[in-house]
């Protein structure tokens, strides 16, 4: 899954000849996963039509403030264009605009939302050799990127004016790594090693019944998705469940009683950065387990149990310079017990959730949690779906392996 999955791209097309290459790269956005919506400048549609554009995107195209054909329209609000985006695409990037963007001047859509743009601006030139030379071509450049805007720079090649040399706008598929790259050089767990465990553990009877519980793993899931991301290398210790993930950076492993996962915890704790244990472990397992299933005989059945190995203490005991982070369910003295379990094992963080929230527990899509530090802070979170909490605890380790 490319990192560019769910982004909002807005892609700002002028009036140079390789606005043709746009269609490619709406393509290859929609491709990615990230949904883009097109604004061009009016001479633009001279190179290729609004048409072709919004049957790719799926959306409309914007070219001006109202439209054209029916002056009693719907204005169209630059500011709610720029603020819909996670990142903004000038391309092709022609000398006229880049001088009218690095100046202020707003005489169009396209660079009225550009001014008013609260994302991250690319922009990729696209230009004649002259052109491209020009002390004032130049300072364009210098003035865009001290604004904070990133260049895509041009390559050399075959121009539109028969001349061989600097100019030509990068490709699209170029544009599209370039922007992948540079998106995930600047997420905080870049390089990062992160292990989730999430779901239950089933301890079998026989070889038919188990001992189980109602996890269904969703919020370690969501943690692995939150982490990969931001950036982190994911590697994601499974108990049974119906979910799936796709995502490059996420490593899934699948176990099915707490033993195994207690090896595979093992085997990936020692090169993780950040550990985040959210499965719902099996306390106990039988003694002996049947090879044959239990025939129904007398009115009861007494199935002697002993303990699992404890992973989270477990590693807590070997801990050097990861960050291990717990998880707590309750039903009562939920705050006093969370703090127990963050001191006898070691935890650098936990997160506590209570069966005595509405919506909060196991088979749910939402959480309500509250985050408890070494240090005794606590951080109570209202009722959020599992997507946004995972993001919260991410936030709050970041906040703390970076202070």
């Amino acid at each position: 899954m490319s990192i560019l999955s769910g982004k909002k791209v807005l892609l700002g097309i002028t009036a140079g000849i390789a606005a043709y290459k746009t269609a490619s790269l709406v393509r290859l956005f929609i491709k990615a996963g990230a949904e883009v919506q097109v604004i061009m400048t009016p001479a633009a549609k001279d190179f290729i039509t609004p048409l072709t554009l919004s049957t790719l995107s799926k959306n409309p195209v914007h070219s001006s403030f109202t439209n054209e054909e029916d002056e009693n329209d719907m204005w169209t609000n630059h500011v709610e264009l720029g603020l819909w985006a996670d990142f903004m695409l000038i391309a092709p990037a022609t000398a006229n605009t880049m001088s009218k963007m690095a100046s202020g001047t707003s005489d169009n859509l396209l660079l009225a939302t550009y001014l008013s743009a609260k994302c991250p601006v690319y922009f990729a030139p696209a230009m004649d050799l002259d052109m491209y030379k020009h002390p004032s071509t130049k300072n364009s450049f210098e003035t865009l990127t001290k604004f904070g805007n990133t260049m895509i720079p041009a390559t050399s090649g075959e121009l539109a004016s028969g001349l061989v040399g600097e100019g030509r706008m990068a490709e699209p598929e170029d544009i599209v790594s370039f922007i992948e790259k540079d998106i995930l050089n600047q997420l905080p767990l870049k390089g990062k090693k992160v292990m989730i465990t999430a779901g239950p553990t089933y301890e079998a009877i026989d070889p038919v019944r188990f001992i189980g519980n109602h996890s269904s793993g969703k919020m370690g899931f969501e943690l692995a998705k939150a982490a990969a991301n931001l950036g982190a290398e994911v590697t994601l210790i499974a108990g049974p469940n119906h979910l799936s993930i796709s995502h490059a950076s996420v490593h899934v492993v699948d176990v099915v009683n707490t033993e195994a996962m207690y090896k595979a915890a093992h085997a990936a704790f020692p090169t993780a950065d950040i550990a985040i244990l959210s499965a719902a472990v099996a306390d106990y397992t039988p003694k002996d387990v049947a090879t044959q299933k239990i025939k129904k005989k007398d009115s009861s059945l007494h199935i002697e149990l002993v303990k699992t190995k404890d992973i989270l203490k477990s590693l807590g005991a070997i801990k050097k310079e990861q960050f291990l982070v717990g998880f707590a369910l309750e039903t009562n003295n939920e705050l006093e017990n969370a703090k127990g379990k963050l001191i006898r094992k070691n935890l650098d963080m936990i997160v506590l959730n209570s069966l005595n929230d509405a919506g909060a527990g196991f088979g749910k899509p939402t959480n309500k949690v509250t985050i408890i530090d070494k240090k005794m802070n606590t951080l109570a979170f209202g009722l959020k779906s599992k997507a946004e909490v995972a993001i919260d605890i991410f936030n709050e380790i970041l906040k703390r392996i970076h202070a």
